[in-house]
């Protein structure tokens, strides 16, 4: 039998780090080859862990809530290795002498999965440089001492450096507060990280009490009132809205935003919905607001290709997509996601109804795939379901254009000359300046209204 680790994979997204959300395996489980043994969250989505090792769970190196490098050893299994082959012996029945394998042979025999990114290029990690004597900065100076989570320090110039503790600016503080001495803690952590439960953990053992700091008595005042009941909560920023927030900081920041309303009658459109909703053999597909404005932003998009395209700022050049794949922004649990409906262009109003179901069910359960989250070229955000009218919503980045989608409200409109109860509704279009000029984003804006309007207006256009 030997032991092989596992080590958190490149996901295919580029991003250094995932939150381990559970272990579906224990210690001392048997697995098989493929069998998900985990589920991380990255800062796109939730992505099941297949096991690339048939044998017995021996470690597990993380626990559920742990943020993981990627690269760093997640588990450890013992499985049926070569050695245990009696094959290996020599003809004549002695045993042959065990060859060393090196470094790169041993790296080469290393399965890598698919979709797991490229095998690791070394197992040892990489030596810091020791600071020379005298780099070391000034005792007042301590900045750059506490953001480092590990590196070469030196007490004294003619000391050899020695490496600091790893850790992380919260788990110092903490560290800090309870008056406790990093270089004291064993760590459990990745790659031997001391974790806040480690420090957690010392102190209770040893005793060790917060530092006493003395505060003016009216800040003493103000802090006994704060401390007698919780007035905040924290949570940490991970996953998908840290990449949320990223994403739309970019995204306001590089293109240059313009909103344009219209405020539409679309009786005629909830009355088209009422006849589907009677109809039996469509009782399954549950046909929406939703539905009839993706099939309008496809065909708008035909005819307005300028809100179908991106801007390639290293070729310099004006991208334009001869397909649409439709982002739906879903709300979740977890933050906001945006999957995409692939050649959104080339399905009927029925079909785009089971889609926008299908993403938005998948997007709540948390499953979204990363793949489905890129590629997007335009993007419809519904406000309406929260009883919004309308709104500013922000481009998703690499997209021209995106459309919010108010709430359906029977109100009193001018209706062929008259005053009479109506349905309304109000459109919002967010468009990149860059890419399209005010008169098409009006244009493409007033298409959509009009098939919303009057759906059978979907016949004329392709």
């Amino acid at each position: 039998m030997t032991n092989e680790d596992f080590r958190l994979p490149d996901l295919g997204e580029g991003l250094p780090e995932a939150e381990l959300v559970q272990w579906l395996v224990a210690e001392g489980d048997t697995v098989t080859l493929n069998q998900t043994i985990a589920e991380v969250e990255t800062a796109k989505a939730v992505v099941e862990l297949p096991s690339p090792h048939a044998g017995v769970v021996t470690k597990l190196h993380a626990a559920a809530g742990d943020v993981v490098e990627v690269g760093a050893t997640l588990i450890s299994f013992e499985v049926e290795g070569a050695g245990d082959d009696p094959s290996t012996s020599s003809g004549t029945g002695s045993v042959a002498e065990p060859v060393e394998a090196s470094p790169s042979a041993q790296e080469s025999a290393t399965p890598n999965l698919v979709g797991y990114g490229a095998a690791p290029r070394g197992s040892a990690r990489p030596q810091r440089r020791a600071r020379a004597a005298g780099s070391r900065p000034a005792a007042s100076d301590t900045a750059v001492l506490e953001a480092a989570p590990h590196d070469a320090i030196q007490a004294d110039p003619l000391e050899a450096p020695v490496e600091r503790p790893r850790s992380t600016p919260p788990v110092r503080k903490l560290a800090k507060d309870l008056g406790v001495d990093l270089a004291l803690v064993e760590a459990t952590g990745a790659s031997g990280l001391i974790t806040r439960g480690d420090v957690e953990a010392y102190a209770e053992r040893v005793g060790a009490a917060p530092r006493a700091v003395e505060v003016p008595a009216a800040a003493a005042a103000v802090a006994r009132r704060e401390d007698s009941a919780d007035r905040t909560t924290r949570t940490a920023i991970r996953g998908v809205r840290k990449h949320t927030a990223e994403a739309m900081v970019r995204s306001a920041f590089t293109a240059p935003h313009v909103t344009t309303f219209l405020t539409v009658d679309v009786t005629a459109t909830s009355e088209l919905l009422a006849s589907l909703k009677a109809d039996r053999s469509l009782a399954e597909h549950k046909i929406g607001v939703m539905a009839v404005a993706a099939k309008a932003v496809c065909l708008a998009l035909g005819r307005h290709p300028e809100l179908n395209s991106r801007w390639d700022e290293e070729a310099r050049e004006i991208v334009e997509h001869q397909y649409v794949n439709l982002g739906i922004a879903a709300a979740t649990g977890r933050g906001l996601v945006v999957p995409n409906i692939r050649d959104a262009q080339e399905l009927t109003l029925v079909e785009l109804a089971d889609a926008i179901r299908g993403l938005a069910e998948t997007a709540r359960a948390g499953k979204t795939s990363p793949a489905d989250m890129m590629g997007g070229t335009f993007s419809i955000t519904n406000v309406g379901v929260f009883g919004v009218d309308a709104g500013t919503p922000i481009l998703n980045p690499g997209e021209a254009g995106i459309l919010a989608v108010g709430a359906v409200r029977r109100q009193p409109w001018e209706h062929r000359g008259e005053i009479a109860l109506r349905d309304v509704m109000t459109l919002a279009l967010s468009f990149d300046h860059r890419l399209v000029d005010g008169e098409q984003g009006s244009k493409f804006l007033v298409d959509v209204a009009d098939v919303l309007r009057e759906p059978g207006r979907a016949m004329l256009l392709r």
